[in-house]
């Protein structure tokens, strides 16, 4: 499905931030005693990464009509990594690695594409950097 504006980047975003969230909730209830806490820590984060997209599509509701976006599908940004609470340990850490890689992916292209509202692209460079660091966060819990 196209994403066509800056509404439609910033609402499937939302759907991002939520899933992912969701996923790191069942997570922490499956993982090891050691990875329920960065579970735990990153489904919280969700919360504030879910609230950072809403404040931004809030604050720049005007400009939603007036960019219009091409070449943008949200088809290579879904990742299905299942439901973490049947995972081993070891497949819901790579699932975790996949759904930020994912997201830094997805933002990051997402800023280009939006780069005539420097406001909205400064705020998706920013989720952007903050998903970095939670798979540098994951990455050193499997390693």
């Amino acid at each position: 499905m196209p994403l066509t504006n800056f509404g439609a980047i910033l609402n499937f975003a939302e759907t991002l931030e939520q899933g992912d969230m969701e996923f790191y909730q069942s997570a922490a209830a499956a993982a090891t005693p050691a990875q329920r806490a960065v579970f735990d820590d990153l489904a919280r984060q969700g919360r504030k990464l879910t609230a950072l997209v809403q404040r931004t599509r809030r604050e720049n509701v005007t400009e939603m009509i007036l960019e219009p976006v091409r070449d943008f599908v949200r088809d290579g940004y879904q990742v299905a990594v299942g439901d973490a609470a049947g995972m081993e340990p070891e497949a819901i850490l790579g699932a975790s690695m996949a759904l930020e890689q994912r997201a830094i992916r997805y933002y990051n292209d997402a800023a280009q594409k939006l780069r005539a509202l420097p406001e909205v692209a400064r705020a998706l460079n920013t989720l952007a950097k903050k998903r970095a660091l939670r798979l540098d966060q994951l990455q050193r819990l499997g390693g």
